[in-house]
């Protein structure tokens, strides 16, 4: 705070003269000396009012673990390392000592002291010279606050203001506040500043001989210099702890184990730890001298040791960066925080935080999807959902791996990341369901991005950072309610707010399929999985191969990995298998290696069922094998497992009836695959073999069915663009029913080709509107409409 100015400050004064005091002292009667003190009384505060004293400075920013261990220290804002001391790092032997050297009746005197004035003003004229000052420690603040030419006038100022200084602090106040300031040479004032400079620890563990040598340093910090005149230093050390002795200020034992300890002070680096979370907590806490953050130190330095032990292995393959999360699932603090490998790297973007950094998610947002699916009643664990080659309007998808695995169950799927069946869950769910889920829990950019995200986004379309990734994920081990994630340790009762945004069911289950390890996320090589945590944890590799992410969680930590290079080049090696999930790993191993082996344990609302292995669904009069399944009650669906239906047929199966057409006598009922469309398509194209229904009988009249083939390419409602000189081939492609032998492909109503279901059909467009039909033999067709445009 700046002094008032002189146009601010006599304003103010005449008004509290004028409002307060001359009413009062008209109403104060005889006798006339009480008149004069209360008028000085009165003028004393109105003097302080009129011209206040500046008792806040500019403080070095510390930024310290849960336990209070200093982690990182910051400049002052002009640029001096003043740390500021509290009152628990003034220990009683310190306060003794300062007190004896500087102000043995500092406890009793308004300021300043009499006697000593008095005697330093006679020898002063005794001498013809200055050879005393008689400064209180209360003046030697003042002075170190508002620094004047030493003559005295300025003598005078100085003890007024040491008045008016002690009238608004208290003695403990005062002697912290000068602690805080007096010099030790150079940039460094204050006596924590020195201790932790010079002695590499806080004021409360020095000895007496390092506090004896800090409070001798402050009158000649010139001259005595610590780490240049350690030697000279020594000797009027001794010299003090004598007189110590000699005012029994100490025991001899003490004074004698002080006086034969070797002085080894040299200045230090400030302390550099946890740069990345030090410069957040700074930025959000400007004016806080002291910020104690949530960090376990013991967890920071493992954990920094082991990002950058990694981060040089991995190096030889191009990849230079990591970025670690730790967050601990009960109290929801954050326990380690590194956001690169080396910060001093400017290289490879060191002083980047790769926490807070955006990137893309690949896989990793898929638990969330299934999670939502698990609450919207569409899958269980062992529902059936097809892996095969899907159009989704014109976005075709692929697995990581380019191959398909035919109908897996949900846990299959999700376990072993299969693209196809999260973009079909998304699709049947809606993006705006898990964009508005993902803005719950705090996906701040997916805010911003929430109008153009598409199917896409479940592969990692979208932007997020590992601060919210591993928070997702914390939400998971913690039933389903993210939290947001504290930096600083929460006070004494109070209640972390967090936002549910699964069911505590739906939470488990994923966390159950994410145990397993039968999954290709597992790292393959032996020194990775040796050691395997008992943890639930997923992978996701950015497409371009530009981020590996891999996250995981057990009862009491979240750890989040993020591995890849800041300037955003891809490396073919990179994948969150088998660049990101080692780190996690040694990272649980290190850090909760006794941890206990039990698990999460299931919700009493969660049960279980028999259902079809087949579908998954509840088993209908072809089921022969149920197996058991969770189930969310009251929330799952109850429908009955249509995997086989019945066909009336002839006696050899080459024909099949309908009702209107099956005789009285000969026809066989007979149990054939009841597959969709697409997986039936698969099943064909791999030369599996189906049972097919065999072909309606032909003589019957009428023919039933409940829709014509599913056309799969191209899209319906798309725009294609094309060169009319050299007009690209357009395909025709469709999905039948086994029963369909033939289709016929028809364009704006004109019958073009017939083929057979599986053969992909091919045509050249002309500009303008155009309608597609696909007929089956049957008799049922499907149209589309798609616009061609010349560019």
């Amino acid at each position: 705070m700046s002094r008032l100015n002189e146009a601010d400050r006599r304003p103010k004064l005449r008004r509290w003269v004028q409002e307060t005091a001359s009413p009062w002292l008209k109403r104060i009667g005889k006798p006339t000396w009480v008149r004069v003190v209360a008028a000085g009384g009165l003028l004393a505060t109105g003097l302080d009012l009129a011209f206040p004293i500046r008792t806040t400075v500019p403080y070095a920013t510390l930024v310290t673990a849960r336990d209070g261990q200093i982690l990182h220290a910051f400049l002052s804002r002009d640029d001096k390392w003043r740390m500021y001391a509290e009152l628990n790092d003034i220990t009683p032997a310190l306060r003794d000592a300062i007190l004896f050297k500087e102000d043995t009746y500092f406890r009793y005197h308004p300021g300043f002291n009499p006697v000593s004035l008095l005697r330093a003003a006679g020898r002063n004229l005794l001498n013809g010279r200055r050879t005393s000052g008689a400064s209180t420690i209360t003046m030697q603040t003042v002075r170190l606050l508002e620094p004047r030419p030493r003559t005295y006038a300025s003598k005078l100022i100085e003890l007024l203001r040491a008045v008016q200084l002690e009238i608004r602090l208290s003695k403990d106040e005062i002697l912290q506040l000068y602690l805080n300031l007096i010099p030790y040479g150079g940039n460094i004032e204050g006596l924590k500043s020195a201790s932790l400079l010079y002695f590499g620890k806080p004021p409360a563990l020095l000895s007496l001989a390092e506090l004896t040598t800090l409070t001798i340093i402050p009158n000649r910090p010139s001259s005595l210099r610590l780490g240049q005149n350690n030697a000279r230093i020594v000797q009027e050390r001794n010299r003090w702890l004598a007189r110590f002795r000699s005012a029994g200020l100490y025991d001899d034992a003490t004074i004698a184990d002080a006086l034969a300890e070797p002085l080894t002070a040299y200045r230090r680096a400030a302390p550099q730890l946890a740069p990345h979370l030090a410069r957040r907590l700074r930025a959000e806490y400007p004016e806080v001298p002291i910020i104690r953050s949530s960090l376990h130190p013991a967890a920071q330095a493992t954990a920094e040791r082991l990002v950058q032990n990694y981060a040089n292995r991995i190096r030889a393959l191009n990849i230079h960066n990591a970025a670690v999360l730790v967050l601990d699932n009960r109290t929801h603090e954050t326990v380690a925080y590194i956001g690169s490998a080396d910060f001093a790297n400017t290289l490879d973007g060191g002083q980047v935080d790769g926490v807070r950094a955006v990137r893309s998610p690949g896989s990793a947002l898929k638990p969330l999807l299934y999670g939502l699916a698990f609450d919207g009643g569409q899958i269980t664990p062992k529902t059936k959902l097809a892996d095969v080659p899907t159009n989704f309007g014109g976005y075709a998808p692929s697995n990581y791996d380019q191959r398909f695995n035919g109908p897996v169950t949900a846990e299959f799927a999700l376990a072993n990341s299969l693209n196809i069946p999260a973009v079909a869950l998304l699709n049947d769910i809606g993006t705006s369901t898990l964009v508005a889920t993902m803005r719950k829990a705090g996906f701040s950019t997916v805010k911003k991005q929430a109008r153009d995200l598409g199917l896409s986004m479940i592969l990692g379309g979208c932007g997020v950072t590992l601060d919210e990734m591993t928070r997702l994920y914390a939400g998971f081990a913690n039933g389903g309610v993210v939290t947001d994630g504290r930096l600083t340790p929460a006070a004494a009762g109070q209640q972390t707010a967090g936002s549910r945004i699964l069911s505590a069911e739906a939470a488990y289950l994923i966390g159950h399929t994410l145990t397993q390890i039968t999954r290709p996320d597992l790292p393959n090589n032996f020194d990775n999985s040796y050691h395997l945590p008992r943890i639930a944890w997923k992978t996701g590799t950015s497409y371009g191969r530009r981020d590996a992410w891999s996250i995981g969680y057990n009862q009491r930590y979240t750890i989040g990995v993020w591995v890849g290079n800041f300037s955003g080049v891809g490396v073919a090696e990179l994948s969150g298998a088998n660049t990101a999930t080692p780190l996690l790993f040694q990272l649980f191993n290190a850090l909760d290696y006794n941890a206990p082996s039990g698990w999460i344990r299931p919700p009493r609302t969660l049960a279980m069922r028999l259902i079809c292995p087949e579908t998954g669904d509840i088993p209908g009069d072809s089921c022969l094998n149920p197996i058991t399944d969770y189930y969310l009650m009251g929330v799952s669906r109850h429908r009955y497992c249509q995997h086989r239906k019945p066909i009336w047929t002839n006696q050899t199966g080459t024909l099949a009836y309908c009702a209107h057409c099956r005789p009285d006598s000969g026809a066989v009922r007979r149990m054939y695959p009841n597959l969709a469309p697409n997986v039936l398509a698969f099943y064909q194209a791999q030369r599996i073999p189906v049972a097919r229904i065999p072909p309606h009988n032909p003589a019957c009249e009428r023919v039933f069915g409940s829709g014509g083939p599913l056309i799969t390419s191209p899209s319906e409602g798309s725009e294609y663009y094309i060169n009319p000189r050299q007009p690209a081939e357009l395909e025709l492609s469709c999905q039948a029913p086994n029963d369909v032998e033939t289709v016929f492909w028809y364009l704006n109503d004109k019958l073009y080709r017939k083929a057979s279901p599986q053969e992909a059909v091919f045509f050249k467009p002309r500009p303008g509107a155009l309608k597609i039909s696909c007929a089956d033999d049957r008799g049922r067709h499907t149209d589309l409409r798609i616009l061609v445009r010349a560019e």
